[in-house]
């Protein structure tokens, strides 16, 4: 088998116009796997830890500098000579030389670019998609997108609290036609922002950022684009949500202060939440709808509404599986959201994947708001069979490299893919296939 020969570091930058990492991993072979790390922006508390500079006279202190030599002076003498395809001896290699419980000693964002860089070189090598050499199997299922259309909280300076108002095209035989849809309600919802005289600026995402007079116009504006574009509210397109709790919560309270600055009670979040799901049943997924540090109230959002709607974790579960094992131990969410620079190798991010598998749980493959053009969870999204895939919206080539990324697995896989469409959609209770 091949082994590694030598690794190389490179300051790049994201689409926010910040640095971040590229890692290259070079066999004897002469394969190269390249991996370019994301940032986020709304990000967990208990995060793996993006290793920045501090030097303030570089990028605002942003610089990965720090990182990079950690890749070339630290962890290049540690995995000369490994066998790149053995991933999980390589990543626990990575975990062993970093030695805390966070990545805070080499950065996961220097870790992750390994990882990940390896896996691409074995299948650069084996001259096969990242997808087939991840999961070799005959036929392959790709996920159901959650496009952000319009943006708010941290992703837009704006007076919409919630971040992330998403249409899921839940009703489309393929992932071209949904692709499709998704690209003409989109510019539905333009033309209708226009009318009424809304910028039509776009956020981190590439999701529209008005000033609205309400959270909830939020939801009246895609249900008139659906409508508009022609598609059936619910069964056609679906609208998931990512308010991003933890961003709006203050010392026990959700605070609004981006609009009409009142407070709620996790009491209140809970009804405010059953009663939007009440109103508006094309909502099938609501994710972070309370805080990370809000452990009491989960419980009881889960009772609430985890029979009628997909409950993500994100911030609160930061795709690591011993807190995962945590929240499932308390009764939280229903769902988790799989981002792979949160915990900082492949082989944790699978082992947090089969962990929610095996508890029931669903997940949901993601992007960060600091994207690259690299396309690697697209391909982890197909090879992880996880049906469900977030990077924002129709617009900004960073997010739509993943999208055409999807269109050419299935192009490529032609009668061996099946679109997930509404196998994610008809699950939640009150929810059935048109």
């Amino acid at each position: 088998m091949s082994k590694i020969v030598s690794l190389d570091a490179l300051e790049i930058l994201d689409s926010r116009g910040n640095p971040t990492i590229q890692v290259a991993v070079l066999l004897d072979s002469g394969a190269v796997g390249i991996s370019k790390v994301p940032s986020g922006a709304s990000t967990g508390k208990n995060e793996a830890v993006e290793l920045r500079d501090g030097d303030m006279k570089r990028f605002g202190g942003k610089g990965v500098r720090k990182a990079i030599e950690n890749v070339l002076n630290v962890i290049q003498p540690a995995v000369i000579g490994m066998d790149p395809s053995e991933q999980e001896a390589l990543d626990a290699k990575l975990v062993a030389v970093d030695g805390t419980t966070n990545k805070a000693r080499l950065g996961a964002n220097a870790i992750l670019g390994v990882s990940i860089g390896a896996a691409k070189a074995v299948a650069a090598e084996r001259k096969e998609a990242l997808y087939q050499y991840l999961s070799p199997r005959e036929n392959y299922v790709l996920p159901v997108p959650m496009f952000n259309v319009l943006n708010g909280g941290r992703h837009a300076d704006n007076n919409v609290d919630f971040q992330e108002f998403m249409i899921v095209p839940v009703g489309a035989p393929t992932f071209a036609d949904a692709l499709r849809s998704a690209s003409e309600t989109f510019h539905a919802l333009k033309e209708i922002l226009h009318v009424k005289g809304y910028d039509t600026s776009v956020g981190d995402e590439g999701g529209f950022a008005p000033r609205l007079r309400s959270n909830e116009e939020a939801m009246e504006l895609l249900r008139t684009a659906i409508h508009k574009a022609g598609y059936n509210i619910g069964s056609g397109i679906a609208i998931n949500l990512d308010p991003a709790a933890s961003e709006f919560f203050e010392e026990g309270t959700y605070v609004f202060r981006k609009s009409d600055k009142s407070k709620k009670s996790p009491g209140e979040m809970i009804r405010l939440w059953a009663d939007w799901i009440e109103r508006y049943p094309e909502i099938y997924s609501l994710e972070d709808g309370l805080a990370e540090e809000d452990w009491g109230g989960w419980p009881l959002l889960t009772e609430k509404l985890g029979s009628r709607v997909q409950l993500v974790g994100d911030d609160i579960f930061v795709t690591n599986p011993d807190i995962l094992s945590r929240g499932i131990r308390c009764g939280i969410a229903n769902s988790i959201l799989i981002k792979l620079n949160q915990i900082g190798t492949v082989t944790e991010t699978l082992r947090c994947i089969e962990l929610a598998r095996r508890n029931g749980y669903t997940t949901v493959i993601s992007h960060r708001s600091g994207e690259t053009d690299d396309t690697t969870i697209a391909d982890f999204a197909v090879a992880t069979d996880v049906h469900q895939i977030k990077a924002g919206s129709v617009c900004r080539g960073e997010r739509v490299s993943k999208y055409n990324r999807l269109l050419e697995i299935e192009h490529e896989l032609g009668s061996r893919a099946r679109y997930a469409g509404h196998s994610v959609y008809s699950k939640w209770k009150g929810f059935e296939k048109s």
